[in-house]
């Protein structure tokens, strides 16, 4: 992480010890007394043969036993790999990773603030880029490719996000079809199933639909990566006043419940399988009938789940780097920034959407540059002040006084390059610097960085021949 150790990890929270409590035993009330609906046959048998009740109608009550009984099989770490099989993060505790999000319609260009829709073009592009920047620690499909069938895009976008970045990829599937393809590609990739399992490469997000119901798509799924040993994020998007309630506590409760049991069908197929909770905490604003992701309700929402799930000790879903801004301007900045200084501050693992825009329908290769930079700075503040005789400095102290100056003190040498951080694009120069540099705003060096990655950067190519039995593996897909 650095140099040097913390002594301290700085924390932020809303919610006391009693809070959690509450929390967790609503969630588990609304799973015994209420249910969820089931619409997977598979599911329903392991449920059933769990001690569950199940109706004839696919309700199911889960006892609270059950999801004690998962919660302790949960692993409370996900080791992941990147392409080449070097090891890349570790989702569990309090460490925050990020990148960006899936299957955007839109994407705003650089050059002129007009937004086109997206194509297979755009996820190589992005994927390229965030191969090059070094704050962002794994990928999405980030667009979603318009000109094809939508059931063939999911498998062509995981094909283009392999060949133009090594970096962990966060996957999207249509169904169990395209993902076992996946599968397929990656055992090509690592060289055996025995490799995949050991050192994997994806996580697969899946989602039930809120309120309450599990479909089958959604579990068969999840199911597919229990039996594969394959990472999977269960993340509902309760929608607080339209599909969950208009409460923050109450909107925390139905989206913890609505995880949990998809922990818990996970967890009875496979013990100890990889799974991460999370909730996308959507607020609807009464008065537009638009979506935020940036609503105060929203963070609060979203912090909520982020202290639950470092209270059970189990990896979770997170967000950073997203706005509901039109274009890459101040209130994206601001936003973006303030989502990813909470969300490594609260400590969220697997933070995704950065570059998003427009609640998720727009992104920006700007603002994911730039959101890069914000990262390395709040990662920064993240390491806190370590205390100890060397950081005290009493001997430097003395001699600064004794010679009036502080600039050449073994002391401030020592110390230059691992407590100072050192910015690229934030401006800190002075108004004279600023004028010789041709008056630049944020927006246009991180455009220079961009272009300059667009430019310069080339992804580590895949072998030949693993390209060609992937490439394989796609056209008989799409036949």
């Amino acid at each position: 992480m650095s140099d040097f150790e913390i002594g301290f990890e700085p924390r932020l929270t809303f919610l006391s010890q009693e809070d959690k409590k509450k929390l967790y035993a609503s969630a588990l009330q609304v799973m015994e007394e209420t249910g969820m609906l089931v619409q997977h046959e598979g599911a329903l048998k392991l449920l059933s043969h769990a001690g569950c009740k199940v109706g004839t109608d696919g309700m199911v009550r889960v006892p609270a036993a059950l999801v004690e009984k998962a919660r302790s099989t949960v692993p409370n770490n996900i080791a992941m790999y990147d392409r080449e099989g070097n090891h890349a993060m570790d989702l569990g505790g309090r460490r925050a990773y990020f990148g960006t999000g899936s299957d955007l319609m839109w994407s705003v260009e650089s050059k002129n603030m007009q937004r086109h829709r997206t194509s297979l073009e755009d996820i190589k592009t992005a994927a390229r880029v965030c191969d090059a920047l070094p704050n962002i620690d794994f990928i999405m499909s980030f667009a979603h490719p318009h000109e094809m069938n939508p059931a063939l895009s999911y498998l062509a976008s995981f094909k283009a996000m392999v060949e133009n970045c090594t970096k962990p990829i966060v996957n999207t599937s249509e169904n169990r079809n395209d993902l076992e393809a996946m599968w397929e590609i990656s055992k090509i990739l690592r060289g055996s199933e025995k490799e995949l399992r050991e050192k994997p490469y994806w996580i697969q997000y899946a989602e039930p639909i809120s309120p309450l119901k599990h479909p089958f798509t959604s579990l068969d799924k999840l199911i597919f990566c229990a039996e594969t040993g394959s990472p999977v994020i269960y993340s509902p998007a309760p929608i607080a006043g339209s599909t969950a309630p208009m409460s923050v506590a109450g909107h925390i409760v139905q989206g913890l419940a609505e995880s949990f049991f998809g922990m818990v069908v996970h967890q009875l197929a496979a013990p100890g399988g990889p799974f991460l909770m999370g909730i996308g905490a959507a607020v609807l604003d009464m008065k537009s009938g638009q979506c935020s992701y940036n609503a105060p309700e929203y963070l609060l929402t979203y912090m909520a789940m982020i202290e639950m799930s470092n209270h059970l000790d189990i990896p979770n879903w997170g967000y950073g780097g997203t706005s509901d801004a039109q274009i890459p301007d101040m209130q994206a900045s601001y936003e973006a920034g303030l989502e990813a200084f909470m969300s490594v501050f609260a400590g969220s693992n697997l933070n995704h959407d950065v570059g998003y825009l427009d609640f998720g329908l727009t992104g920006s290769l700007d603002m994911i540059v730039i959101v890069n930079e914000m990262v390395d700075q709040i990662q920064r503040m993240y390491k806190g002040i370590p205390i100890n005789d060397d950081t005290l400095a009493m001997d430097a102290i003395s001699q600064g006084f004794a010679q009036g100056q502080f600039l050449t003190t073994p002391h401030t040498i020592k110390h230059l390059r691992n407590v100072q951080w050192e910015p690229e694009l934030f401006f800190r120069q002075g108004h004279d610097k600023w004028v010789e540099q041709g008056r630049t705003s944020l927006l246009d060096r991180a455009r220079t960085k961009l272009n300059y990655i667009l430019d310069t950067h080339e992804p580590l190519a895949v072998p030949h021949e693993k390209q060609a039995a992937i490439s394989k593996i796609v056209d008989n897909f799409l036949k």
